[in-house]
């Protein structure tokens, strides 16, 4: 029967990280974000081309498709199912089928899976990683600071459970491949900026502007 439930489970958390939200809301905007910027459809990319909004939704809808498989293989199979659906719809995001295997980078989706197994620690590490952004603007390694850490931590918490470990570094390693050519840039120092504060600034801006406009249309009625 648990051979039944882990093959439902693999086969059902891979096809859900096929589904690209990225590229759902780029469409969205009349536009392809597998054309624009770096090519990834994933939340740095969306953040530099479409603002803040935009790809803070994208963050959230990847994470949010992270931890429903998570939650799934936690609820019925305890915690090895939680890292099996995990890896799943990681790989899925990176090399989905209904795209030839040309997806993200899964960093979003690990993260949704890290905060069904661990939500504090996880929270914690997202919080150092989001301010190591907004100084330094590198999202690649802020990415690699929460990956990395829990990747560490939890593999501690389960150091009794092999399965567990290894399916935890074969998470790891297979993210870390992705950002390959992140790496290279990084090496080289032509990696691209997140450009966090510029949008931050952008969206603030927006707002104020849009106050301004509400208080001079009431000024102008009464």
């Amino acid at each position: 029967m648990d051979i039944l439930w882990y093959t439902l489970l693999v086969i059902g958390s891979y096809f859900i990280g096929n589904i690209n939200f990225a590229i759902f809301l780029s469409r969205k905007k009349n536009n392809d974000i597998t054309k624009l910027g770096s090519g990834n459809p994933g939340t740095m990319n969306m953040l530099r081309n479409f603002g803040v909004k935009v790809g803070g939704l994208t963050l959230i809808l990847d994470v949010l498709k992270g931890a429903l498989p998570a939650l799934v293989g936690y609820l019925t199979l305890g915690d090895t199912g939680l890292y099996v659906a995990g890896i799943s719809v990681v790989v899925g995001h990176i090399y989905p089928v209904v795209r030839k295997f040309k997806g993200g980078k899964g960093v979003a989706c690990a993260l949704g899976v890290f905060l069904v197994a661990n939500p504090l620690l996880t929270l914690a590490f997202f919080v150092l990683a989001f301010i190591y952004l907004l100084i330094f603007d590198y999202g690649a390694i802020a990415s690699f600071i929460v990956i990395t850490a829990m990747t560490i931590f939890e593999a501690y918490f389960h150091a009794e459970n092999l399965t567990i470990r290894i399916l935890l570094f074969a998470m790891f390693i297979i993210i870390f491949i992705s950002h390959r050519k992140n790496i290279d840039r990084l090496l080289v120092g032509t990696e691209n900026k997140a450009n966090l504060k510029k949008s931050l600034k952008k969206l603030t801006t927006k707002k104020e502007r849009k106050e301004e406009r509400k208080e001079e249309k009431e000024r102008n009625i009464g």
